[in-house]
């Protein structure tokens, strides 16, 4: 960003995300301040930079919460639509290293680059760089990847590090053998938390929905919506509170059965469970599950 002229003797920019100031003048001209000076901090330029850092800090996270949204439920993402908006830095930093499926739902790469004319460039499971030009592409969720150990150990090798988690996502597997009628998974209930307040905090803190008594996902797996809960007690409950079972509910609220839980939902469902479970009171001595 250019530096721009601000009161006497000064110039500021957003530098990482941070108001800057530099000396205009002298022998410091072009030297950076390690703070701002007081002249500055009430400056009319100073604060529409200030605005204009949380408004790209604002962006950058809803770029990745839709990033998020898109890998979570499968959406097919027109390939035009990445070409728009990857010269964004914030949307091409979301993007950037994101596992991706063409048209092969076999053929899966690391998106690098995307062109003005909705051609992708991805590297391959081989390590080529290839170009690509599907109509749509999906972003996995990794409980979808066929030996997802093997991709994790090859974007180790790249140094893939990626903004929105995914290939390094928890995953859990649904279990054979589950009771036909079965409704509720208990392996994350029982957590003590002083009080239910704390509770809703840490799911909010998560990224969760609190409604009600419950912390809740949604999540569109196999072609439909489903909603995880976890109950976390009643609200205005002051005193100690547990967690409960992790249960799922279709679009119209219905409990859905285990067995006809997506495989999406499922890890998605116990991925909050487990998180909200991790910060549970433990006693010294105690259980420590």
């Amino acid at each position: 960003m250019a530096w721009l002229a601000a009161g006497e003797g000064y110039e500021i920019a957003l530098v990482e995300g941070k108001v800057a100031a530099r000396s205009a003048t002298g022998r410091a001209a072009g030297r950076q301040l390690k703070t701002l000076p007081k002249a500055l901090r009430d400056h009319p330029e100073v604060d529409r930079l200030r605005r204009l850092a949380e408004w790209l800090e604002r962006h950058e996270a809803a770029c990745i919460a839709q990033v998020d949204t898109w890998m979570v439920s499968s959406l097919p993402v027109p390939t035009a639509l990445l070409a728009r908006v990857w010269p964004d830095e914030a949307w091409q930093n979301a993007l950037r290293d994101m596992a991706v499926v063409g048209e092969d739902p076999d053929e899966v790469g690391f998106l690098r680059d995307a062109t003005a004319s909705g051609e992708l460039k991805v590297v391959n499971l081989d390590g080529e760089t290839v170009r690509l030009s599907p109509r749509t592409v999906t972003l996995p969720h990794p409980v979808l990847l066929p030996d997802l150990d093997d991709v994790r150990d090859f974007a180790a090798e790249l140094g893939i590090v990626q903004r929105v988690e995914q290939i390094h996502r928890p995953t859990w597997e649904k279990p054979e053998g589950l009771a036909a009628t079965a409704t509720e998974v208990r392996d994350y209930a029982g957590g003590v938390f002083p009080n239910r307040f704390g509770l809703a905090a840490r799911a909010t803190g998560l990224g969760y929905r609190v409604s009600g008594g419950y912390a809740t996902c949604k999540v569109r797996d196999t072609g439909r919506g489903t909603e995880a809960a976890v109950w976390i007690g009643e609200p205005y409950y002051e005193d100690e509170t547990t967690t409960g079972a992790l249960s799922w509910h279709d679009e119209n609220g219905r409990a859905v059965r285990l067995t006809e839980v997506g495989p999406v939902a499922w890890s998605e469902g116990m991925r909050m469970a487990a998180a909200l479970y991790a910060g549970r009171k433990i006693e010294e001595g105690g259980d420590a599950r």
